[in-house]
């Protein structure tokens, strides 16, 4: 908790109206963010992999989200000493956003996850980025397609191809196939919606760790009660110690990442489009650390190529050719 409380209060993420003399984009900084936010999200499917082993996924996922939720709560009252409720003066569009961007987009993506193998599953959450550049294309009048935008997207979507075809499990066995592509789908579409309206509403000045924290308590609440009455929470026994430590690291990763990522989309002269492209190596961060912590998991080919794709689509994201000079 004093790490967590330590890096928000450290990067001060306040969102204000954006006229910032020294902008952070394209520095150190900027970069640290980005990947810190992948980083955290890829480590995901460890705590995920101890956590179903012992309660039913939406259960798992209510109880993750609003801890993590409350896990900002003191970081808020620290940051905002005698105006702590002024940061939810906006507290029904913190409220919608939590029901779209947390009950929603997992609600879904649970629905549809126990229809699709785990690979095909891989495959369209991991092309969450074109969904976001074709969305912002339509909804957004300064982030349109470019020809380096499409490339990079179109080459990072080739190294997750790679990367999880390595692992296999493309077998289709569910007769429900279709509905469960369809709601990893609408998932996606979801999750991009969310930040296209973080993008939109920023001139509200809501602070990203306000609306993390809102967000991620009401949509976790929903999600939990939903649990009730859909999955068998009745048949739960008590967990052993490691599902706690599982349950605080899934709770951190959200309390952070998504604190982190709403202050970037914050920013003047970020497009939603391109930093949604940066997710792309959230696959490399996961593959890597299965290698180190699964025993019996070791680099393929494939993974290595899928790597080397996804590495190549960020530089060409990031590369600006320089003007000549008239």
């Amino acid at each position: 908790m004093d790490l967590l409380q330590y890096n928000l209060h450290t990067y001060n993420f306040t969102i204000a109206p954006m006229n910032n003399k020294k902008s952070i984009i394209n520095t150190p900084r900027y970069y640290f963010l980005i990947i810190l936010c992948c980083l955290l999200w890829g480590s995901a499917f460890a705590g995920a992999k101890i956590g179903f082993e012992y309660v039913p996924p939406i259960f798992l996922s209510g109880i993750r989200f609003t801890l993590a939720g409350l896990l900002l709560v003191p970081t808020l009252i620290i940051q905002n000493r005698g105006d702590f409720w002024s940061l939810f003066k906006h507290w029904k569009y913190m409220l919608l956003f939590g029901f779209i961007q947390t009950f929603m987009q997992y609600g879904i993506f649970f629905l549809g996850l126990n229809e699709v193998p785990g690979a095909v599953a891989a495959i369209i959450v991991g092309a969450g980025p074109i969904f976001v550049i074709i969305m912002a294309h339509l909804t957004m009048s300064d982030d349109k397609f470019t020809t380096r935008k499409i490339l990079s997207s179109l080459l990072g979507f080739s190294g997750i191809l790679f990367i999880t075809l390595a692992k296999g499990g493309m077998d289709i066995e569910s007769p429900n196939f279709v509905f469960g592509v369809s709601m990893l789908v609408i998932s996606n579409l979801v999750g991009a919606s969310t930040n296209i309206l973080a993008v939109k509403k920023k001139s509200l000045g809501v602070s990203p760790i306000a609306l993390t924290s809102f967000a991620n308590f009401s949509g976790g609440l929903m999600l939990f009660c939903t649990s009730l009455f859909v999955e068998p929470v009745h048949e739960i026994v008590a967990p052993p110690l490691e599902f706690y430590f599982a349950v605080l690291w899934l709770a951190i990763i959200p309390a952070v990442g998504f604190s982190v990522w709403y202050y970037l989309l914050g920013l003047d002269g970020v497009k939603v489009s391109e930093l949604n492209i940066w997710k792309f190596i959230i696959p490399i961060v996961g593959s890597v650390l299965s290698w180190m912590l699964i025993e019996g998991e070791s680099p393929k080919w494939q993974e290595i190529v899928g790597i080397f794709i996804i590495s190549t689509s960020i530089l060409i994201l990031q590369y600006t050719p320089k003007k000549r000079g008239v």
